[in-house]
């Protein structure tokens, strides 16, 4: 299909950094709401939908996926008293609805449906807090994807809202205290109206909001006017006398820890971990000891005490050769969760660090959940993996059984997929784990159309998950691989540091190796080859595209930061200086410009077919990361492979958009994918 791109004024814009004369032609694309950008938003959607919806094979794509999600969803549920929460999906409802069950076996009662407060789903539930006695529960509402959140306060008894409202939180949950009176939660200074989505957020502060009270009386708990950075989370122990305060610097897993004695209404706030030089995260208390798990000399992580009264430490549970990923109180157990080759493993531990069992699972997978009260003698959990939709169990802390508590059923035969893990070597000798998952009977010939998918980046790890539009992937003759690159957290510590900063070219390398490990084992070559990735996921794949534009037939980068040389000057943008670095620093200016995928595309080159998402009301990576880098590469591009950019209205970075928009854009994904790369379907 030819293509006419729409124009993009370039403006003769140049900065300069340490000396380093940039040109940014497309800054003007940075400015969302002016009549010139929103015409060529207008432009660039109509040409983008005008060549998706002329692919033959994108309805019977579209129909196959809709099929194939229509099935009961539902998550872990949780208990507070004596009652039990958990959300639902029907199937297709754009938003899952909260239920409660005051016995296990009994009739569930609707509790909270976001479907109801929009025709087309796009206001979500984004935060949910509930008291320790089932009565109460705090709930925050955010419109159209944006991180900005509202909380709201809801009777559970009668279904009924309470009169309190409290605006303008952002990265935030929230704690009740034990009598039930308010909780804690964290915002910023309300924002200008026009800028709310673009302005960097800087001096969070920490506050208390008594119910039946107004906002504006609500009391600053914790403030730092010297420290904009500073982000605060306060958390209510479980015996409810202290609240733990946790400090953190954007994204950076070091972080401080204060708390408040609770007891005694004039206490100061204490500092107990008063300099970032590890990770810490509360457990539990005994007292005056608070348990945590900590990286401190422990890359794969620990649990130790700390007494706030002498300042003692004390290890409960060493580091291991797997990650310590999460550590849970039941039945006055440790559950301990770890990271094994990227696959999840279970441990019960007694409280003087001795096992008790370890939880078996069906297969290699990924699981969630196993939370509760410190004298809960049960949990629920999920269970999931490339082949087996997430299903939920009961695990009875005393017998170590698990019963099946929902199991959904999908419209698929999992003994037709072939699930395997190898492992590949990268540039420079590391040796890095990968899932490559295929339908049964594919023949290694070489010529099989094949999505990498990558992530790496502040320390998350890819593990194995069910996905509907994955299995539609497979079903239409594709191959899924998915490499744990350095920088996510598969590793620990140590494996997310040696993808950080100076050393981010690591996972572009290994996702480079990865792919010609695809192509030297003959699943697929370059032509039949796609790359995708979302967030810095989207960095990864712009990166590597102009890198290699050789290696690849098709990119689908998704809300991906494009421009390293100003993403710290939007909203959160400023936190992702510890993973990228900070353009304002000399050394790391030049890190950044080497490989800022805005930066490095080049003139009269023929790059690989490129699908660009985003979205319009995206405040997490703004959408100026994506408009500015479809403009150059439209401009730099030479060859007849498309490069389009499809921008989705009413919706953010990812979190709550509703059923229908996922469906329509993983549709036109696979459909651009089934055309670019010459699929026989």
């Amino acid at each position: 299909m030819a293509l006419d791109y729409p124009t993009a004024r370039q403006d003769d814009c140049i900065e300069t950094y340490h000396g380093v004369e940039v040109a940014d032609p497309y800054r003007w694309l940075e400015n969302r709401d002016t009549e010139e950008t929103q015409a060529w938003i207008e432009a660039q959607n109509r040409l983008a939908f005008g060549y998706l919806e002329k692919i033959p094979q994108r309805h019977s794509i579209f129909d196959r996926l809709k099929q194939l999600w229509d099935y009961e969803k539902y998550g872990t549920p949780f208990k507070r008293g004596d009652r039990y929460f958990y959300f639902k999906n029907d199937g297709l409802q754009n938003q899952s609805v909260l239920y409660v069950l005051e016995e296990l076996g009994g009739e569930p009662r609707l509790l909270f449906d976001p479907n109801t407060l929009s025709e087309d789903g796009t206001i979500a539930l984004s935060g949910l807090a509930i008291t320790d006695d089932g009565k109460l529960m705090a709930y925050a509402l955010s419109e159209s994807g944006s991180d900005w959140k509202e909380w709201k306060v809801r009777d559970i008894d009668t279904g009924n809202d309470l009169d309190d409202r409290v605006k303008w939180s952002k990265f935030s949950g929230a704690s009740w205290t034990k009598d039930n009176q308010g909780f804690f939660y964290s915002r910023y200074d309300e924002p200008d109206e026009k800028t709310q989505f673009e302005e960097a957020n800087y001096y969070q502060k920490l506050y208390y909001h008594r119910l039946g009270t107004d906002q504006s009386e609500d009391a600053i708990v914790y403030e730092r006017p010297d420290e904009k950075k500073w982000m605060f989370g306060g958390f209510v122990s479980e015996d409810g006398k202290y609240l733990i305060v946790g400090v953190a610097q954007g994204t950076d897993p070091k972080n401080l820890i204060f708390y408040k004695d609770l007891t005694d209404p004039n206490a100061a706030v204490v500092e107990l971990i008063s300099e970032f030089e590890a990770e810490y995260d509360f457990i539990e208390n005994e007292g005056t000891e608070f348990w945590f798990v900590t990286n401190k000399d422990a890359p794969r992580r620990k649990a130790i005490a700390i007494d706030i009264t002498s300042g003692d430490r004390r290890e409960m549970i060493p580091e291991s050769e797997d990650v310590l990923q999460s550590l849970n109180i039941l039945d006055d157990r440790f559950v301990a969760e770890y990271l094994k080759d990227a696959r999840s493993q279970v441990k019960i531990f007694n409280l003087d660090g001795s096992l008790v069992r370890e939880v078996e699972f069906p297969r290699i997978g990924s699981v969630g959940g196993f939370g509760g009260k410190r004298e809960d003698t049960e949990t629920f959990y999920s269970f999931s993996s490339f082949t087996t939709p997430t299903t939920i169990y009961r695990y009875d802390m005393t017998t170590g059984e698990s019963t099946v508590f929902r199991q959904p059923t999908v419209d698929f035969n999992p003994e037709e997929y072939q699930v395997e893990q190898i492992f590949y070597t990268s540039r420079d000798g590391t040796r890095v784990p990968m899932f490559v998952t295929y339908k049964k009977g594919l023949d290694r010939d070489g010529n099989n159309p094949t999505v990498l998918y990558g992530y790496g980046g502040f320390g998350f790890s890819l593990t194995p998950y069910f996905s509907v539009s994955q299995l539609v992937w497979m079903e239409l003759g594709g191959v899924l691989a998915i490499p744990n690159l350095r920088g996510g957290g598969e590793y620990g510590e140590d494996w997310h540091q040696a993808g950080t900063k100076h050393n981010k070219q690591n996972v572009f390398d290994d996702f480079i190796a990865a792919a010609e490990w695809l192509i030297s084992n003959d699943y697929t070559k370059p032509e039949k080859l796609a790359i995708s990735g979302g967030s810095n996921g989207g960095l990864l794949v712009g990166a590597c595209m102009t890198q290699r534009p050789d290696l690849f037939g098709a990119a689908l980068p998704a809300v991906g930061v494009m421009d390293m040389l100003r993403f710290h000057k939007f909203t959160i943008g400023w936190a992702w200086c510890s993973d990228y670095g900070s353009p304002d620093d000399p050394d790391e200016f030049k890190t950044l410009y080497a490989y800022s995928p805005l930066h490095n595309l080049q003139p009269e080159t023929a790059y690989p077919a490129t699908l660009i998402t985003t979205a319009d009301r995206d405040d997490r990576v703004v959408p100026a990361h994506s408009f500015k880098f479809a403009a150059a590469l439209q401009a730099a591009h030479n060859g007849d492979k498309p490069t389009l950019i499809r921008i989705e209205t009413k919706a953010g970075h990812g979190a709550g958009k509703p059923t229908e928009k996922i469906i329509e854009e993983i549709s036109d994904k696979w459909a651009f994918l089934v055309q670019t790369l010459d699929m026989e379907v």
